[in-house]
C-alpha cells in the first residue's frame, strides 16, 4: 500500500516537469500568459459596446482581467475573464493597435472625487 502511494506521488510530481528548449521551457501556441489580475473599479468604467444578449456578461461582471503578450508580435493583451472585452496595447506598431488610452465613462477622479477621505482610506 505504501509503495502505492509512494510511486503516485512520485507520478504527480515528475508529470509537472516542463521540457526545457535553450533554458526556456516550452510553450504551445503564440501566446504567453503573464498573470490574471483584479478588474479594478475604471476597468468597468470602459466605454465598451453594450453586449447583445441581455444574458451576457458585461465590463461590470469581470472580477478578474487575464493579461497575456502574443509572441510574434510583443503586443498585450487585457482581457475580462467574464465579459471577453479585450483592450490591447501593441507600442511598436504604428499607429497603435488599439486607440489607447481606452476611451471610458467615467474617469477615476469622477468616480473616487476624494481619495483622501478617511472611508477611502485602506485598511
Amino acid at each position: 500500500m505504501k509503495a502505492r502511494i509512494v510511486l503516485a506521488v512520485g507520478a504527480l510530481t515528475l508529470a509537472g516537469c516542463h521540457r526545457m528548449v535553450d533554458g526556456t521551457a516550452a510553450h504551445q501556441g503564440r501566446y504567453l500568459g503573464v498573470g490574471v489580475y483584479p478588474a479594478g473599479a475604471i476597468w468597468s468604467q470602459i466605454a465598451a459596446p453594450a453586449p447583445t444578449d441581455p444574458k451576457a456578461a458585461s465590463l461590470k461582471d469581470d472580477e478578474q482581467v487575464i493579461v497575456l503578450v502574443d509572441s510574434q508580435t510583443g503586443e498585450v493583451r487585457q482581457c475580462g475573464a467574464l465579459s471577453g472585452y479585450c483592450v490591447r496595447l501593441d507600442p511598436w506598431a504604428r499607429p497603435a493597435a488599439q486607440a489607447t488610452p481606452v476611451a471610458l465613462i467615467r474617469h477615476a477622479a469622477e468616480a473616487n472625487p476624494n481619495p483622501t477621505a478617511p472611508e477611502n482610506a485602506a485598511p
